[in-house]
C-alpha cells in the first residue's frame, strides 16, 4: 500500500492544491440597531419570510418606531427613514423586500431575484 501511495501521491497532498475559495465581495455592510434583524433574514433559505411586529421586536430587543406600525412607507421607501437610522438596510442587503400588512401586524420579507 505505502508504494502506492508513493506512486500516485496521498489524498491529503491533492487537497493542498486546490486554491481557496475567493472571499464574497461586500458592497455594503450591515450595522446598527437593526443587525440581528438582517442576520435573521440573511439566514433563513425560504424565499418569503413572514414575521409579526411582535416577532421583529423580540429579534431587535427594542420596539418598532410608531412610524412602522402607521405608516406602509417606512417598510416600502427606502428613502423615508431617518438620518440616523438604517432599518430598511437589514432588509435590502440580506436581499429581500419587505411588504407589510399594518392590519395584520406582519411583514413579508420577499427574497429579491
Amino acid at each position: 500500500m505505502l508504494n502506492w501511495m508513493k506512486r500516485y501521491g496521498s489524498a491529503a497532498h491533492d487537497r493542498r492544491d486546490v486554491p481557496p475559495k475567493a472571499p464574497k465581495p461586500q458592497a455594503r455592510a450591515m450595522s446598527g440597531r437593526y443587525l440581528l434583524l438582517y442576520r435573521y433574514l440573511e439566514d433563513r433559505y425560504a424565499d418569503n419570510v413572514v414575521l409579526t411586529f411582535a416577532e421583529i421586536e423580540d429579534l431587535l430587543g427594542f420596539a418598532l418606531p410608531d412610524q412602522a406600525r402607521l405608516h406602509d412607507t417606512w417598510w416600502t421607501d427606502p428613502l423615508a427613514k431617518a438620518p440616523e437610522s438604517n432599518h430598511s438596510d437589514s432588509w435590502t442587503l440580506a436581499s429581500r423586500t419587505a411588504v407589510p400588512n399594518l392590519r395584520a401586524q406582519t411583514v413579508a420579507f420577499e427574497r429579491s431575484a
